[in-house]
C-alpha cells in the first residue's frame, strides 16, 4: 500500500476518499474495529482495504486523523513501529470549544510530534482544510490549497509528489516550524468563516501564485 490512513471520523473519511480515488486499491484505513472501516469504505464506494492491527503501519505513509490530545500517547505507543515512516499530522492543536490552542506560540502540533518520534519523519498536511471541502475542492473557481511541511526536503517532496493526484494545489510550506503559522491561520479563517456565515466550508487560496 502507499498510505495508510489512521481513524474513521469526518477527517479520516474525507482524506481516504481523495487517497482511493486517485489510488484505487492502494490505500488502507484503520480503525481498531476493522468491520467499521470495511463499512466506511464501501459506504465511500471506493477501493480501498481495511486493514487490522497488525498491518496498520505496512505502508511508507501513515496519515492520522487523531485529535491532538490522543495523538500523543499514540506516537509514544507505537514508537518503534513508526520508525522509518513518514507520518503525516493533520492536527490542529484547539481547546476544547475551540476559541485557543492548548500550545504555546513557539510550538505547533507538528512539532511537538516530532520530539516524541525523532526516527520518523513527520510531515503536515491537511491542517487548513476543513472535512466538508474535500467533496468540492473548487468553489466559484477557486481550488482549495494543501500546504505541506517537513524538516527535511526529500520528505516534503515525497508527500507532494504523492499528494500529487488528488483535486487540490498542493503546496511546499517548508519546514515544521511553519506549521505554528498554519495552525493559528486555520483559527483564524474559522472565526471569519463563523462571521460569513459559510463554516466549515472555508479553505486557503494563495492568490497569484501557481503550486509547484
Amino acid at each position: 500500500m502507499k498510505a495508510i490512513v489512521i481513524g474513521t471520523g469526518r477527517m479520516g473519511k474525507a482524506i481516504v476518499k481523495v487517497l482511493a480515488e486517485a489510488y484505487p486499491g492502494e490505500i488502507g484505513l484503520y480503525s481498531r474495529d476493522q468491520e467499521k472501516a470495511a463499512s466506511l469504505i464501501r459506504s465511500l464506494e471506493v477501493n480501498a482495504i481495511a486493514v487490522t492491527a497488525a498491518q496498520q503501519f505496512e505502508a511508507p505513509i501513515i496519515i492520522h486523523t487523531l485529535w491532538y490530545k490522543d495523538v500523543l500517547p499514540w506516537v509514544v505507543l507505537h514508537r518503534e513501529a513508526l520508525a522509518g515512516k513518514i507520518l503525516v499530522d493533520i492536527t490542529n492543536p484547539f481547546n476544547d470549544d475551540f476559541t485557543d490552542f492548548v500550545t504555546d506560540y513557539n510550538t505547533s502540533s507538528a512539532e511537538e510530534i516530532q520530539k516524541l518520534v525523532p526516527d520518523t519523519a513527520v510531515a503536515g498536511a491537511f491542517k487548513n482544510t476543513y472535512w466538508v471541502v474535500f467533496d468540492q475542492p473548487e468553489y466559484n473557481g477557486i481550488q482549495s490549497d494543501i500546504y505541506v511541511t517537513a524538516n527535511a526536503d526529500t520528505i516534503r517532496s515525497q508527500v507532494m509528489a504523492f499528494l500529487q493526484p488528488i483535486p487540490f494545489r498542493i503546496f511546499d510550506a517548508g519546514v515544521l516550524r511553519n506549521n505554528r503559522t498554519i495552525e493559528r491561520m486555520t483559527l483564524l479563517e474559522k472565526e471569519l468563516a463563523q462571521k460569513a456565515g459559510n463554516h466549515p466550508r472555508v479553505s486557503f487560496h494563495l492568490w497569484g501564485v501557481d503550486a509547484r
